[in-house]
């Protein structure tokens, strides 16, 4: 007989368990220690039912299909019987009882126990069995009490699992949003595609998190990896072959362990992205995921490759407003000539936002825009009317000091290291749910044009072996070339 303190205890303690913020792995442990303790139960099983795959999958074993010694074969038709009870019901060694157990079946519950006893417990959400406890255990007292309070203990449970699974489903909702809406930001503040791509495939590869993610383009009827650097699989490029058209969504390998899907631009194929598991199969919400998350892609690239013909004939950079990269080449020919022709000094500042990538992984892409933008604001703030500061790229920024010697650009390069760092950058907009600010640092290459036989090309790299220098040598500094 269990005591009521007992019963007591041992709920407040299950209750503490469940409503602490740790992994499902660490709950289920501490919840198996109390079961044993209490109730001298040897093995609790949380189980849970994927209406995808239309299976039983541990919820604990990162979602993997059920077995359990031979009891897979029947387990599914437990499921659908306490299903049909309205978790009203459960099972005891293979037979059916009622939760509220009437003195019949108490009878016909010690003639079915022996050495080796299995229950199975509904778990119940919104009046509905999505899963079920299963408990295992040798030489017990079975009475209505043990049997109540494990009834009591699966709703708890049941609460818990139904939370953790909203929780984990509202998160991947949140990331995927956030992922779309990165995607679709990337055209305000760059257009090339050899920046655009490998942005979308972090990204993407950042929400698929159990799938490696590869980036193509299709050129000359044939698809080429443009992010990450390799790709080893090769049924990863039979599969690309056998995309033929544009109206394909995508093409599943025969496990669904890899899948492809076409980036298209209106009726014609411009790449794909591929997603690889050596483990685990793309679920038709990952595929539902990658299909939105491809069209969206597409879109983007489509707008870069419109954006950067119209860009072709502008000369200010569209996210900072500072010039662009062609009108970077184009001021920079023409104060090299001019310090070659008339002998006069000029120098440069190259500079490079610390440790960028972690900001766009930490805040979002849009957070990134923010900084850019404040980071041109403070350089067009800290520099003379007549010099020409410009973006060179993705977050690079390129200053052309003219009539000015080496040690006066170095003194500019100081002054701007410090207010950038002192700097508090607003990224409420790419947050919008609260205030918030960051700091961030940037290291700078200073050179000078001090040879006749330089040319511009030189004259850049010098400043980026400097630049270079500074991140080598730990960041948030002045390097003079």
């Amino acid at each position: 007989m269990i005591s009521k303190e007992l019963n007591t205890d041992f709920l407040n303690q299950l209750a503490n368990i469940l409503t602490q913020r740790i992994s499902p792995v660490n709950s289920a442990n501490s919840v198996n220690k109390l079961f044993k303790t209490h109730l001298n139960i040897d093995k609790t099983e949380f189980v849970i039912w994927d209406n995808n795959n239309m299976v039983l999958k541990n919820f604990v074993k990162d979602w993997e299909v059920y077995e359990n010694n031979g009891l897979t074969g029947e387990i599914n038709f437990i499921f659908n019987s306490l299903a049909m009870s309205n978790g009203e019901k459960f099972y005891f060694n293979e037979e059916e009882f009622s939760c509220d157990i009437k003195e019949d079946e108490q009878y016909r519950i010690i003639d079915l126990k022996s050495d080796e006893n299995n229950i199975i417990f509904p778990l119940v959400s919104n009046g509905e069995v999505f899963g079920l406890l299963n408990i295992s255990c040798k030489k017990n007292a079975f009475t209505k009490e043990f049997f109540t309070i494990l009834n009591i203990a699966s709703k708890l449970i049941s609460g818990a699992i139904t939370n953790y699974i909203l929780n984990e489903q509202m998160e991947v909702s949140l990331n995927f949003y956030r992922a779309m809406k990165d995607i679709a930001k990337i055209i305000e503040s760059q257009y090339e595609l050899s920046y655009i791509i490998p942005l979308i495939g972090e990204m993407i590869d950042r929400f698929m998190s159990n799938h490696l993610i590869y980036m193509f383009v299709y050129k000359d009827n044939k698809y080429s990896l443009v992010w990450p650097k390799a790709c080893m699989e090769e049924n990863v490029y039979k599969l690309l072959k056998k995309i033929k058209k544009a109206e394909n969504e995508y093409i599943l390998s025969k496990n669904h362990k890899i899948g492809v899907f076409p980036l298209t631009n209106d009726e014609n194929i411009i790449g794909a992205i591929a997603a690889y598991s050596n483990t685990d199969k793309l679920l038709q919400k990952d595929i539902d995921y990658l299909v939105q998350l491809t069209r969206q892609s597409g879109l983007t690239i489509h707008r870069a490759n419109v954006y950067a013909e119209v860009l072709k004939y502008a000369t200010l950079d569209a996210l900072t407003g500072l010039n662009n990269r062609r009108q970077f080449e184009i001021r920079l020919k023409q104060e090299v000539a001019n310090s070659k022709r008339n002998n006069i000094s000029l120098c440069c500042i190259m500079t490079d936002v610390d440790y960028f990538k972690k900001v766009n992984d930490t805040y979002g892409h849009a957070a990134g825009d923010c900084v850019l933008k404040k980071i041109a604001e403070v350089i067009m703030h800290e520099i003379r009317e007549y010099d020409i500061a410009c973006r060179y790229g993705g977050e690079e920024f390129f200053i052309i000091l003219p009539q000015t010697k080496l040690q006066e650009a170095a003194a500019v390069a100081k002054r701007l290291r410090k207010v950038i760092e002192e700097t508090q950058i607003d990224i409420t907009e790419a947050d919008e749910t609260e205030k918030r600010y960051i700091k961030v640092t940037a290291s700078l290459g200073v050179c000078a044009f001090d040879d006749e036989t330089m040319t511009s090309d030189i004259f850049v790299q010098k400043a980026d072996k400097a630049l270079y220098e500074a991140k080598k040598t730990g960041r948030n500094r002045v390097i003079v070339a």
